[in-house]
């Protein structure tokens, strides 16, 4: 394969972005080392996709920024708790399409109305137990009674 079938098959752009096979890799880089044209073509090349991707970078909010500074730090053995605020920290925030969250810690939480939704459904479940436990007991009682008066009634006879 020359240079130019090299460089019209695209095999030079996966190389730079990673997704080249094994073989593939090896062939590039042997023949980086055989030509120093295709060198300079792929440092080219190269720059022009790091230019590209600068361009069009989008730069996270500054708090997901310390977060992932703080989580990133060697030793950095226990778990802490991280606080967004509302209020960005520097002047110059660029707030762009992001939403500004506030969170006090890292569990997941449930709305603030389903809460008592829950509550109301535990209560009324229990209510309902013990009135459906109290209708059973008296419908045998009542069951008993009236065994009870067929057995008198008989036995007047």
């Amino acid at each position: 394969m020359n240079t130019q079938d090299l460089i019209k098959s695209g095999i030079l752009e996966s190389y730079l972005l990673g997704l080249a096979s094994r073989e593939e890799q090896e062939l590039v880089q042997q023949k980086m080392l055989d030509d120093p044209e295709l060198a300079a073509y792929v440092t080219h090349l190269e720059n022009d996709v790091l230019s590209y991707f600068d361009a069009n970078a989008v730069s996270p909010p500054q708090d997901v920024r310390e977060i992932v500074h703080l989580r990133s730090r060697k030793g950095n053995a226990q778990k802490r708790k991280h606080v967004f605020n509302r209020i960005p920290k520097e002047e110059n925030y660029n707030k762009g399409p992001y939403l500004e969250v506030e969170v006090s810690d890292t569990y997941i939480k449930v709305h603030k109305y389903w809460r008592p939704a829950f509550i109301i459904v535990f209560i009324l479940s229990k209510i309902f137990l013990i009135a459906g436990l109290y209708y059973y007991f008296k419908s045998s009682g009542q069951e008993q009674e009236i065994l009870r008066l067929k057995t008198q009634i008989q036995q007047q006879k």
